[in-house]
């Protein structure tokens, strides 16, 4: 799937699963669940055991019909190995100005993370396709709603405190989309082998997110 492509499908989708500490006999099954659920794009996170290995497995299998990621990007050597993985697209959880300008330059997708306006501005004004505002949990609703102000042209997607219950609110407040990781993946029903679990949860979430 292509840039075009995939960042076409976020606007759809406007879901990203974080997929974080699923075991390597699992990914397949949890990759499955979450399409099939209609979440066609997921990161899987680089300090995850075995993540490279993961990425380069899921782009072989699921690469037509998915947008694969990477996630936990921290430096410059965690973009490199991501990028040699084979990740479409890059998500960090902290505003590193040199990950965003090596991913811009290579016309790949990032979505750094940043917290205050200032990171905020200077994330966007790196080249990042759309700023993850993390962490979300502790900001809340209001914090998003109160950014859109005077920052409403930057994209944003709130990761963090996101489930079906609240997605919409999410939505409505003016984020591009919503990254969202245990409550959707979630490692108990994994090890179980229950990925039908996700594949209803992530149905339940593309259908709150278009209320």
């Amino acid at each position: 799937m292509n840039r075009e492509q995939g960042l076409q499908l976020i606007e759809e989708t406007r879901i990203i699963a974080i997929v974080r500490g699923v075991e390597e006999q699992h990914i397949t099954g949890v990759a499955q669940a979450l399409k099939d659920g209609g979440v066609r794009v997921m990161e899987i996170t680089l300090n995850t055991p075995g993540a490279s290995k993961m990425i380069a497995q899921l782009q072989e299998q699921f690469g037509e019909s998915m947008y694969i990621g990477a996630g936990t990007v921290l430096d410059l050597d965690d973009t490199k190995q991501a990028l040699e993985a084979g990740a479409s697209y890059l998500v960090t959880p902290n505003m590193d100005e040199d990950v965003i300008r090596y991913a811009a330059e290579r016309n790949v997708p990032v979505f750094p993370g940043a917290m205050t306006p200032t990171e905020i501005v200077k994330a966007w004004k790196a080249g990042a396709t759309a700023v993850k505002i993390f962490p979300g949990a502790s900001l809340g609703i209001g914090y998003i709603k109160e950014l859109q102000g005077p920052l409403n042209h930057i994209p944003m997607v709130a990761v963090g405190g996101v489930n079906e219950d609240n997605i919409a609110q999410f939505m409505q407040a003016g984020c591009y989309g919503v990254g969202i990781g245990g409550s959707l993946v979630n490692l108990k029903e994994i090890a179980a082998g229950n990925y039908g679990w996700i594949r209803d949860k992530a149905s339940r979430l593309v259908a709150n997110a278009k209320r």
